[in-house]
Protein backbone atom coordinates (compact mmCIF):
# COMPACT_ATOMS: atom_id res chain seq x y z
CA UNK A 1 0.00 0.00 0.00
CA UNK A 2 1.20 3.51 -0.81
CA UNK A 3 1.36 6.46 1.51
CA UNK A 4 -1.75 8.56 1.71
CA UNK A 5 -1.05 12.27 1.49
CA UNK A 6 -3.16 14.33 3.89
CA UNK A 7 -5.10 16.82 1.79
CA UNK A 8 -6.23 20.07 3.35
CA UNK A 9 -9.45 21.91 2.57
CA UNK A 10 -9.87 23.83 -0.67
CA UNK A 11 -9.25 27.51 0.09
CA UNK A 12 -8.95 30.81 -1.78
CA UNK A 13 -5.42 31.26 -3.13
CA UNK A 14 -4.87 34.30 -0.87
CA UNK A 15 -5.47 32.09 2.16
CA UNK A 16 -3.37 29.14 0.99
CA UNK A 17 -1.55 27.65 3.98
CA UNK A 18 -3.96 29.10 6.54
CA UNK A 19 -4.62 26.73 9.43
CA UNK A 20 -6.84 27.01 12.48
CA UNK A 21 -6.71 24.84 15.59
CA UNK A 22 -8.52 24.93 18.92
CA UNK A 23 -6.32 24.21 21.93
CA UNK A 24 -7.38 22.28 25.02
CA UNK A 25 -8.59 25.51 26.65
CA UNK A 26 -10.90 26.31 23.72
CA UNK A 27 -8.67 29.10 22.42
CA UNK A 28 -8.53 29.47 18.64
CA UNK A 29 -5.01 29.41 17.22
CA UNK A 30 -4.24 30.37 13.64
CA UNK A 31 -1.08 30.89 11.65
CA UNK A 32 -2.20 34.08 9.81
CA UNK A 33 -2.22 37.61 11.16
CA UNK A 34 -5.79 38.61 12.09
CA UNK A 35 -5.40 41.89 10.18
CA UNK A 36 -4.61 39.95 6.98
CA UNK A 37 -7.72 37.81 7.48
CA UNK A 38 -9.89 40.88 8.14
CA UNK A 39 -8.58 42.60 5.00
CA UNK A 40 -9.44 39.51 2.96
CA UNK A 41 -12.94 39.32 4.46
CA UNK A 42 -13.57 43.04 3.89
CA UNK A 43 -12.70 42.65 0.20
CA UNK A 44 -14.58 39.40 -0.42
CA UNK A 45 -17.58 39.16 1.91
CA UNK A 46 -20.63 41.44 1.97
CA UNK A 47 -21.64 42.58 5.44
CA UNK A 48 -25.33 41.73 5.76
CA UNK A 49 -25.78 44.37 8.47
CA UNK A 50 -24.78 47.10 6.02
CA UNK A 51 -27.02 46.00 3.13
CA UNK A 52 -29.59 48.61 2.23
CA UNK A 53 -27.54 51.44 3.74
CA UNK A 54 -26.05 53.89 1.30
Amino acid sequence: MGKMKKKGPKVHRELDGFTVEIDRFGEIKGNFDIDKINEFLNRNVDDKKLKGEA
